[in-house]
């Protein structure tokens, strides 16, 4: 047997952060949807999704906030346990980052130009 999930080394710009929840990278930045006709034909469509890791991340005083509000070229390696390495690659902070102050995490979405296992 081999192992498959676990443990995760996140790194942003080379800093590690620390990850205390789960972690998701895409495995497709293209997606196909169906296209029913009304004679029953079946076709489909292909549209583009921007590339992006995400993950629950813990937060100690020293946590880096003022870079991953502020930077817009990001490189971001998430070395998954399976041995697989996905790289983030001019990436920036999509969305909102909250504190949960009772927990001591923040959930990140990050978005970039270009994603791919290495």
């Amino acid at each position: 047997m081999s192992r498959i999930a676990g443990s995760v080394f996140f790194k942003v710009d080379g800093q590690q952060l620390s990850l205390n929840g789960g972690i998701e990278v895409p495995m497709n930045t293209t997606v196909r949807e169906d296209v029913i006709g009304l004679d029953g034909s079946v076709d489909f469509k292909e549209t583009f999704r921007a590339p992006y890791t995400k993950g629950t991340f813990k937060v100690p005083k020293d946590f880096p906030v003022d870079k991953l509000i502020q930077a817009e070229t990001m490189t971001i390696t998430s070395e998954l346990a399976n041995g697989m390495v996905y790289v983030l690659a001019n990436a920036w902070l999509s969305g909102e980052a909250n504190h949960n102050a009772a927990d001591g995490t923040v959930e990140l979405e990050f978005h970039g130009q270009e994603g791919f296992y290495q």
